[in-house]
């Protein structure tokens, strides 16, 4: 049995502080139209307040997660961008939002019948085989594009976790490594990799987490 051992080089970025990795089976990618030009010099991104005043263009997942944040009176800034994959694409959202660099990671247990959203910071190395212990799962994996798809209506490249609002069954469950707690604001995703969002960690926390009907489970994952 091969253990896993995790770090930065191992994922798929997003344009924004939160990273998003996977294993994509079915090659399926999805992402609004480009809302800037990589190719100019000036590729400096605006931090705006709030939903978007023209949402022509914009998917429907990505719509409803402006309401969500919205109806709780919960204030975000937003920053639009290319659909980045890489670390270096994200340099300009990573100056413009300001927030905790961490990555979102999709696991699950070998039969699937478990699955898991992991939230931590970028840097951290760690072994899969320590986790599974603290949860008290059987040893877990990637997590491919298919379930994402299925439980959160969010494609490869947009993990985030505001897709928990599209968990109905409650299938999903939210673990959140401590040191991603310690920062006065996270960002992630609208459900689409060309916008990123930050908010305040304690909104996250204690307003949207329990709208979206989920509870966290925080894990203390040494470094390796």
């Amino acid at each position: 049995r091969r253990e896993m051992t995790l770090d930065v080089s191992d994922v798929v970025v997003g344009a924004s502080r939160v990273i998003s990795f996977f294993v994509d089976n079915s090659g399926k990618q999805e992402h609004n139209k480009s809302r800037y030009d990589p190719t100019q010099e000036d590729t400096h991104m605006e931090l705006m307040q709030g939903r978007p005043v023209d949402e022509t263009g914009r998917l429907e997942k990505e719509i409803r997660v402006y309401d969500l944040l919205d109806s709780l009176g919960i204030e975000y800034a937003r920053v639009d961008h290319e659909a980045a994959m890489t670390m270096e694409a994200c340099h300009g959202a990573d100056e413009a939002m300001g927030t905790r660099m961490c990555k979102n990671l999709l696991l699950c247990n070998r039969q699937k019948t478990s699955i898991f959203l992991l939230m931590l910071p970028g840097e951290k190395v760690f072994k899969t085989s320590v986790l599974s212990k603290e949860i008290g799962s059987s040893r877990l994996s990637f997590a491919d594009g298919e379930l994402m798809e299925r439980f959160l209506d969010i494609t490869p490249g947009s993990l985030s976790v505001l897709g928990l609002m599209n968990d109905r069954e409650n299938r999903v469950q939210l673990l959140i490594d401590e040191e991603v707690l310690t920062g006065e604001y996270i960002g992630c995703h609208p459900c689409i990799n060309t916008s990123s969002l930050r908010m305040k960690t304690e909104d996250l926390i204690n307003k949207i987490i329990p709208a979206m009907s989920h509870t966290i489970q925080v894990v203390t994952l040494e470094r390796s």
